[in-house]
C-alpha cells in the first residue's frame, strides 16, 4: 500500500513563509509527476505546482515568483517552499503523485490527506 503524507502546514502571518513536505511511503516501482493542489473553503481544488521525475516544474499563476516546488527522489519526498504568503493562499494543501506500484502495472493517482495552511494576522 502506498501512502502520501503531508506535513508543514500551519498558521502564518501575511508576508511569511512555510515549507510543505510530502513523503511517499510503501512499495512503489516508480513515482512519476508529483504535484501540489489546494482547496479553499467553498472553492474547487486547484493546481498549485507540479514537478516531473526529472525536475521539470510547472506553476499556477497564483504562485509564480513566490512558490518553489522541488523533490528528492532518493527520499521519495516532494517539497513546496511558499514565500510572501497572503490571505488568499489560505487553503488545505494536497499532495498528489502518479505512482506505478509494479513494473508491469498501471500508473495511478495517489493523494495525501491534506495539510491546512492559514495566512492571517
Amino acid at each position: 500500500q502506498v501512502q502520501l503524507v503531508e506535513s508543514g502546514g500551519g498558521l502564518v502571518q501575511p508576508g511569511g513563509s512555510l515549507r510543505l513536505s510530502c513523503a511517499a511511503s510503501g512499495r512503489a516501482y516508480s513515482i512519476g509527476t508529483m504535484g501540489w493542489y489546494r482547496q479553499a473553503p467553498g472553492k474547487q481544488r486547484e493546481l498549485v505546482a507540479t514537478i516531473t521525475s526529472v525536475g521539470t516544474t510547472n506553476y499556477a499563476d497564483s504562485g509564480k515568483g513566490r512558490f518553489t516546488i522541488s523533490r528528492d527522489n532518493a527520499k521519495n519526498t516532494m517539497y513546496l517552499q511558499m514565500n510572501n504568503l497572503n490571505p488568499e493562499d489560505t487553503a488545505v494543501y494536497y499532495c498528489n503523485a502518479r505512482i506505478k506500484r509494479l513494473s508491469f502495472g498501471p500508473e495511478n493517482d495517489y493523494w495525501g490527506q491534506g495539510t491546512q495552511v492559514t495566512v492571517s494576522s
